[in-house]
This record gives structure tokens, C-alpha cells and sequence, in this order.
């Protein structure tokens, strides 16, 4: 996600509020949008990757591996 899409997704987040949009700008605005989470899911799964708990066991687990078996 670069700074134009964001840039994108917060003009089209102001027009909304004022004159409205027109349908393409609503779809164009959804893509973004939907683009956007993916790209904070995926950021954020990286992160967890890199994270190992020590349970009370003693274990050490994968905090991204435990949280996909959920």
C-alpha cells in the first residue's frame, strides 16, 4: 500500500462527506478499501510470525502459527 492509494482512499473518504460520489467512485472507493485491509492483515501476520510466546509449560510456540489454528 503505497501513500497514493491512501491519499486516494482519503479524498474519496472527504468527497463522501461533502457533494457525495458517483457510483464509480463508491466502487473505486470499495477496491481501495478492500486493498487496504489486505495489505494491514498481511503486515500484521508478518508481525506475528515474528513473535514466539513461552507458555507456562515451558513451550515455545509461534504466536502466528497459534493464532491460524484458531
Amino acid at each position: 500500500m503505497d501513500a497514493e492509494m491512501i491519499d486516494r482512499i482519503n479524498q474519496l473518504a472527504r468527497k463522501s462527506k461533502g457533494p457525495g460520489l458517483t457510483k464509480q467512485e463508491k466502487e473505486e472507493q470499495a477496491r481501495l478499501r478492500q486493498e487496504y485491509i489486505q495489505a494491514v492483515r498481511r503486515n500484521l501476520r508478518g508481525q506475528l510470525d515474528q513473535i514466539d510466546v513461552i507458555e507456562r509449560d515451558g513451550s515455545i510456540v509461534n504466536l502466528g502459527e497459534k493464532i491460524r489454528k484458531k
